[in-house]
């Protein structure tokens, strides 16, 4: 076992009626890759947070090599040797891979203002092929994919001699392919030493890369185990405190009338010539690669981008929509994959984001009713266990499980008929997904149209009733629950192009 490079001991940090983190301890050990798990709001951001000095811990104790010390802040953090990816990167997409690496400690010529650019882009470049990715240091960050981006992230940790890096949920928007590529650069660094903290919420990954987990409930540790001693029951038990019996909940369809029928739609460089049916009562899913135009494509059907040709039935009745608000009319409801940007006011409160799209409905003429704005809040947070300690919280405080539900309750408000959930699961926990799924569940017995965008195979097979898988902004395939190709290893031969037998 490798030193132990930083230890947690009995760490407190509170908020305004919350306990974030309750007598937490950890310990993170050179050359060693530690997982760490819990349901969304278990305390892993705050935890985070403590080491990397944005909060101050309200009591425990914090060890770097043996010894007592206190972060002050994040500059400190990164002094003593701790560095963090998060889940948002922090990328100037305009600027060199060279300029976004060394940000904040640029390098001057001897004895000049100037920028001395031949050192910053050998060792740019040297740093960037130590991690399996030989590229010019003046690439342009932004013409890069999103894994090669979150490379330079991982670069300036390196560059810094970190010798903790702290990956927060560093696969949640790669493919297959770029996800490959990140581990392989994590067993690089841990083979020079480096210790890992590796947060996730795919039970998958944390036993491929990881070699002990700890998992997180209500603040607290509940268990540190070598990955080899656990299985993924023992892990969804200790997160929930409880047994979950089927990750995919889902329930017998009935498929109906036709809801929403989609003719020859195309948008020139997203999508092209797409046709396909969505009933009532049933759960259609959408798979593919990264890039296979799956989301531009339900933002066509919601005409926040208008399609160039094609024809959007519903109910049997063609549309021609202008906007959201024309695809909300006619009681269509868009979950987005990025709540952050697109589902959610995050500087608003719970109560407000929830009133959002259905303010018709709470007014007295031109006041807000505010005893219908609060009774909505209220029953969203009680149906959909969103863990706050009150409506009036403001969404960007909470865990992006909640943030999920919070945007999961302001449509549900709606009196939509046909839902639209694009990467609904990304990043939130076992037990979160199952609530989101039982909510999908529950949609379908009301005879309500439901289609879902996923990158998630299980997620896909558990829960649909019919796939359609998308390559490059086109169809290759529509699959039936009931089909022979209803598995992992047909859609994925779909999805990179090859053609399925009768």
């Amino acid at each position: 076992m490798g030193e132990v490079l930083v230890e947690l001991r009995n760490i407190r940090k509170e908020f305004p009626g919350v306990v974030a983190l309750d007598n937490m301890t950890m310990q993170l050990r050179a050359g060693e890759v530690h997982g760490l798990i819990g349901e969304n709001g278990a305390g892993k951001s705050t935890l985070i947070k403590v080491l990397t000095g944005v909060y101050k811990p309200d009591g425990g104790e914090i060890y770097l090599r043996g010894e007592k010390t206190q972060i002050t802040g994040p500059a400190d953090s990164k002094a003593k040797g701790i560095s963090c990816v998060y889940q948002e990167l922090n990328i100037v997409q305009q600027l060199p891979i060279s300029d976004n690496l060394f940000m904040g400690s640029y390098v001057k010529r001897t004895g000049s203002p100037l920028l001395n650019y031949s050192h910053m882009n050998k060792k740019a470049e040297e740093i960037m092929a130590s991690m399996g990715q030989p590229v010019s240091a003046r690439e342009i960050a932004g013409n890069l994919g999103m894994g090669q981006q979150q490379m330079i992230e991982i670069g300036r940790a390196v560059l810094l001699e970190s010798n903790v890096i702290i990956l927060d949920e560093p696969t949640s928007s790669l493919g297959e392919k770029e996800a490959k590529e990140l581990f392989n650069t994590i067993r690089i660094l841990k083979d020079r030493g480096v210790a890992i903290l590796f947060v996730s919420h795919k039970l998958e990954e944390l036993f491929e890369i990881c070699d002990v987990v700890t998992v997180m409930r209500d603040g607290q540790h509940i268990s540190t185990n070598p990955t080899s001693a656990i299985t993924k029951d023992t892990l969804i038990a200790d997160m929930v405190g409880r047994t979950l019996d089927n990750l995919f909940p889902k329930v017998e369809s009935n498929p109906g009338e036709v809801a929403l029928e989609v003719s020859n739609l195309t948008h020139l460089g997203e999508y092209y010539d797409i046709s396909f049916t969505a009933r009532k009562g049933e759960i259609l899913g959408f798979s593919g690669l990264v890039g296979a135009g799956r989301t531009e494509l339900m933002h066509g059907i919601f005409a926040s981008v208008k399609p160039d040709s094609g024809k959007i039935i519903i109910e049997g009745e063609e549309v021609n929509m202008k906007s959201p608000k024309d695809a909300i009319t006619k009681k269509i409801a868009f979950l987005t994959e990025d709540r952050k940007q697109q589902g959610l006011v995050l500087q608003q409160t719970i109560e407000q984001n929830i009133a959002l799209v259905n303010l018709n409905k709470l007014t007295n003429g031109l006041f807000i009713n505010n005893r219908k704005v609060k009774k909505q809040a209220d029953d969203a947070v009680e149906r959909l266990s969103i863990r706050t300690p009150s409506i009036k919280k403001i969404a960007g405080e909470l865990s992006g499980g909640n943030q999920q539900k919070v945007v999961i309750g302001k449509w549900m408000n709606t009196e939509a008929d046909i839902f639209i959930f694009d990467e609904p699961t990304r990043g939130i926990d076992v037990g979160a997904k199952v609530e989101v799924y039982n909510v999908m569940n529950d949609l379908v017995k009301q005879g309500k149209c439901v289609i879902m965008i996923s990158s998630e195979l299980p997620e896909i097979l558990g829960m649909c009733d019919r796939v359609i898988v998308m390559r490059e902004g086109r169809k290759m395939a529509e699959i039936t629950s009931d089909s022979k190709h209803f598995n992992q290893e047909s859609i994925m031969k779909a999805a990179w192009g090859g053609e399925l037998d009768e």
